[in-house]
């Protein structure tokens, strides 16, 4: 958990446009399951990306895609028109998405997030149901998984509400 923190510290401490989706949104939201990435779903418009390099500065970006694992351009110009960036840092691993499937982009996910703490400051989160049906439209045998237990929690969250 110390490396998502650490990554999400990074990109709030910049002011980097996202919202936290995926495995860690479900943690945060109360799952037990691990991930090995952060998923943030975030613009990738000139000075979102500008944040982001240098948000990651110091970090060593790479592709984590290519096998040969080359550094993120250091020039968000260079990286305009891309949809996803799928990277490896010194802080773990990062994907940041343009859109979720089944939810639309950035401006459909702000709209669908809650803000959590993540252990000493506060990051836009993926509410629950959103999660839960980003899960279906993705439909992949693990999100399948996540499901269960991710409707179990909002289920018991709602218990607790009433």
């Amino acid at each position: 958990m110390e490396s998502i923190r650490k990554i999400l510290g990074k990109l709030n401490e910049h002011g980097v446009d996202f919202v936290v989706i995926g495995g860690v949104a479900a943690i945060l939201h109360g799952s037990a399951r691990n991930t090995l990435d952060v998923d943030v779903c975030a613009p990738l418009s000139e000075p979102n990306l500008s944040r982001i390099l240098e948000a990651l500065k110091g970090s060593h970006p790479r592709w984590r895609t290519r096998p040969d694992k080359p550094p993120l351009a250091d020039d968000p110009n260079l990286l305009t028109g891309f949809k996803n960036l799928y990277l490896h840092t010194d802080l773990g691993m990062l994907d940041i998405l343009s859109e979720i499937t089944g939810i639309g982009g950035f401006e459909q996910a702000i709209t669908h997030a809650v803000v959590l703490d993540v252990g000493g400051f506060k990051c836009r989160v993926l509410d629950l149901d959103t999660l839960i049906a980003a899960k279906h439209a993705v439909a992949r045998s693990k999100d399948r998984e996540a499901i269960t237990e991710l409707e179990l929690i909002r289920d018991a969250l709602r218990k607790r509400d009433e």
